[in-house]
């Protein structure tokens, strides 16, 4: 028998007075009446302690938002996408839903049994973090594998703006090369311009430092002033941007059904890359997406070169020591010389001029002033030149 209903049975039986009852059971004497008076109005079940939670709160989380909480964390969850309290607190402003705070809706998730513990992690605090101030100020790239339907092996290669986290291009390939690198570069350079630098690992494919030399890769940016760096040696995080976006993207393809070819492959990254760019939070960027943070700011330039838009063109030179160039929807025929026949080149078109350079070696080989008159641009490095003919034999 608990310790409130033997005083108040001493006091009901007049074995104790109330003030030495309280005395002995260690009660004051006005909470003693109070524990009494229970008892008269609803025997000894009333005597026990009562429960100090309020009957109602005005500052508890809506039912409406709680459950919108836990619905939305297993949609995001089943769809391989991040579910924090910071992504879920996104959505509800999305919805027109008030957003509590992210302590609230971690509790809420916690209370539905919707959080597994994991071990503690470094604190964000103690890491040096490292973000350029506007976008294309630089680009981060690097490549990973994934496994196709059958147990072949995919790779897939990502350049990443450094300061919106915004994706600029995901591509399936099997095996990434060098090639490959500059042809993704340049597609995403002709689309959204020239970053002012690169940052990516020590791959061959990104650069042959390791070997005294150059590659494509490294000759391209070079010609375009672009800055080049790379990450120290088997030190990871020096690209952490691009490293922590693959595991979003992968546990993202984690979630779809396996890919059977490259083209498969591909249509799941183009569906990703729209998503994670215009409709997924990012916490980096203060929570906006990262297109709406690519698209806040005005972009940056490698230095020295033309604020005007660049075409990019790679190509190889034919047989014939020409280069042809579609512009304004009639084909435009550009001399660069017998002698450079089979040379992988570079076009860089501004409103003016063509400059051709070759890729291996980074050696400008014809220059053109652009004449949407002439089905013919002659190379201005050798004068006046001739149509170059087929040797009769």
């Amino acid at each position: 028998m608990s310790r409130a209903r033997v005083a108040v049975l001493k006091v009901i039986s007049k074995e104790l007075s109330v003030t030495a009852a309280a005395e002995e059971y260690g009660y004051s004497r006005q909470h003693l009446h109070r524990l009494v008076a229970r008892y008269r109005a609803g025997g000894l079940e009333a005597v026990e302690p009562r429960s100090r939670k309020p009957r109602s709160s005005p500052q508890a989380t809506d039912e409406k938002v709680r459950d919108f909480i836990v619905s939305k964390r297993a949609e995001l969850t089943a769809g391989g996408w991040d579910a924090g309290p910071v992504t879920i607190a996104w959505h509800l402003e999305q919805a027109g839903l008030h957003a509590p705070s992210t302590s609230t809706i971690r509790r809420v998730l916690h209370a539905a049994g919707l959080v597994t513990p994991e071990p503690r992690k470094r604190p964000r605090s103690s890491y040096l973090r490292f973000e350029a101030s506007q976008p294309s100020e630089c680009w981060q790239s690097d490549f990973t594998c994934w496994p196709l339907a059958g147990g072949r092996d995919a790779e897939v290669i990502n350049w990443l703006d450094d300061h919106s986290r915004y994706l600029l291009a995901a591509s399936a390939h099997a095996p990434v090369t060098g090639k490959i690198v500059v042809d993704t570069f340049l597609q995403a350079s002709s689309t959204y311009g020239l970053p002012a630098s690169t940052l990516t690992g020590n791959g061959r494919v990104y650069t042959a430092r390791s070997g005294g030399g150059r590659n494509a890769f490294e000759y391209l940016i070079a010609a375009l002033g672009i800055t080049q760096k790379n990450g120290r040696p088997l030190h990871p995080q020096t690209q952490g941007k691009v490293e922590r976006f693959q595991q979003t993207q992968k546990r993202w393809l984690a979630r779809q059904p396996p890919a059977p070819t490259l083209a498969a492959l591909q249509a799941q990254l183009d569906v990703f890359r729209e998503h994670y760019n215009e409709h997924r939070p990012n916490r980096a960027v203060g929570r906006s997406t990262p297109g709406q943070a690519y698209r806040a700011r005005p972009k940056a330039a490698p230095a020295g070169a033309p604020r005007d838009h660049c075409r990019l063109r790679y190509d190889r030179v034919d047989d014939r020591g020409k280069v042809s160039l579609r512009r304004a929807g009639r084909m435009h025929h550009l001399g660069i010389g017998l002698a450079h026949q089979g040379k992988e080149i570079l076009a860089v078109a501004d409103p003016q001029t063509v400059t051709v350079i070759e890729l291996r070696t980074g050696q400008v080989l014809s220059a053109h002033d652009i004449d949407p008159a002439r089905g013919y641009w002659r190379n201005k490095l050798k004068g006046p030149g001739r149509w170059p003919r087929p040797t009769v034999t």
